[in-house]
C-alpha cells in the first residue's frame, strides 16, 4: 500500500454505519447543476456500497429544509454558487448539522476568484496578474480597458466570471474584439469579471485530502484543443491525463508544498484541488483553489487517489470523515 494510502487508511467515523443517515446534497440552481448531479449520484452509490444509509437531497426538492433536518451528516456535492460559496454551509451550521468539505469562509473565499487572488498575492503565493472589472459599469470603456491590458500584461488574456467553476464562461482572448465578446459571455454568469494574464505552459492539478491533509500525486492535464475548457473537462477522450506528472523531484516537491500551503492557508477541510500553470522557466503559478472538486468519471481527485491505492469508495469515506471538524 502506498504511504499516502496507509496514512489515510484508518478512518475515525464517530458512529456506526447503521446508526448514521447521510444526506447527499447535489443539484442546486447554479450553472454547474448537471455536473453536481453526476457527482452526487456517484457519491450516493459509493456510500451505499460501503454500507451507509443514504438519501439524496436536491435543494430544488419540495421540503428541502425538512429533508435536511432528518439526516445526521450532509455530504456536500453542490458545485458553484449557492452550494460551493458558503451559502449552504452557513445554513447547515445554523442547523448544527455536520457537513463535509470546507467551512463558510473558506468556501466563499475560494470561489471568489478575485478575492482569492488578492489573498494569494498578499501571502506571496505565485499567481498570474489580473484586473477586476464590473462588466456593466459604463465608466469602464473598452478602449481604456484594452489600453490597460496592453500596458500591464499584454495579450492574450483569460476572461473569467468571478464566481463560476468548471471553466464555465471562460474565454481566451487575443485582441479588443475578442475581449468585448469574452466580457459579454462572462457577465452572463457574474457581474464581476476577472481578466487574468495568460501564461503559456503546462497545466497541473493537485488534490489534497484528509483530516490531516496530504497532497496526492500531481496530475498533468493535456487537453487536445490546447485550452482546458468545459468540454475538455467532462467529455471523455478530449484530454490526456498523466499521473504522476513527469517532472523532476525538486519541482514536484515545490508544487506539492504550494498545494498544501493553499489548502491550509484558505482553511480548507477534507478535500480541495489546486490548479497550476508551469511556465517555460519552470515557475509554477497557482490559478485557483477548488473546495468542492468533482467526483465524476472524469474527475481529477479520484484519478489521483486511485494512483496511490485509494479507491473511490475509500476516498468518499475519507471526505465523510472530515464532517465533524467544523461544528462548534
Amino acid at each position: 500500500m502506498n504511504d499516502i494510502a496507509r496514512d489515510l487508511y484508518e478512518l475515525e467515523i464517530r458512529q456506526r454505519k447503521d446508526d448514521l443517515l447521510v444526506g447527499v446534497l447535489a443539484g442546486g440552481i447554479s450553472s454547474e447543476r448537471e455536473i453536481s448531479l453526476k457527482t452526487g449520484r456517484n457519491v450516493l452509490d459509493s456510500l451505499q456500497r460501503s454500507g451507509y444509509s443514504v438519501t439524496f437531497i436536491d435543494p430544488l426538492d419540495e421540503g428541502f429544509i425538512e429533508k435536511i433536518k432528518k439526516v445526521d451528516i450532509a455530504f456536500l456535492a453542490l458545485h458553484g454558487i449557492y452550494g460551493e460559496d458558503g451559502t449552504v454551509q452557513g445554513l447547515l451550521e445554523l442547523l448544527k448539522l455536520p457537513y463535509t468539505g470546507s467551512g463558510v469562509l473558506s468556501s466563499a473565499l475560494a470561489l471568489d476568484k478575485i478575492l482569492s487572488k488578492k489573498l494569494m498575492i498578499k501571502e506571496g503565493v505565485p499567481t498570474p496578474d489580473c484586473l477586476e472589472i464590473i462588466a456593466k459599469d459604463p465608466s469602464k470603456k473598452i478602449m481604456n480597458l484594452d489600453r490597460e491590458i496592453m500596458e500591464r500584461m499584454g495579450y492574450p488574456v483569460v476572461v473569467k466570471p468571478n464566481t463560476e467553476g468548471s471553466s464555465i464562461g471562460i474565454s481566451l482572448v487575443n485582441n479588443i474584439l475578442e475581449l468585448k465578446k469574452g466580457i459579454s459571455e462572462a457577465s452572463t454568469y457574474d457581474y464581476r469579471v476577472m481578466i487574468e494574464k495568460y501564461i503559456k505552459g503546462r497545466e497541473f492539478t493537485v488534490g489534497v485530502i484528509g483530516k490531516n491533509p496530504r497532497a496526492l500525486p500531481i496530475i498533468e492535464i493535456k487537453p487536445n484543443c490546447g485550452f482546458f475548457d468545459y468540454d475538455s473537462k467532462y467529455v471523455k477522450n478530449l484530454t490526456e491525463y498523466i499521473v504522476p506528472a513527469e517532472i523532476e523531484e525538486n519541482l514536484s516537491r515545490k508544487i506539492l508544498d504550494l498545494s498544501l500551503d493553499c489548502h491550509l492557508g484558505f482553511g480548507c477541510c477534507g478535500i480541495s484541488r489546486v490548479d497550476f500553470i508551469l511556465d517555460d522557466n519552470n515557475t509554477p503559478y497557482v490559478l485557483e483553489i477548488n473546495t468542492m472538486p468533482g467526483m465524476t468519471s472524469t474527475s481529477l481527485v479520484p484519478m489521483a487517489s486511485k494512483s496511490v491505492g485509494i479507491g473511490f469508495d475509500h476516498l468518499v469515506e475519507i471526505i465523510l470523515d472530515s464532517s465533524d471538524l467544523k461544528i462548534r
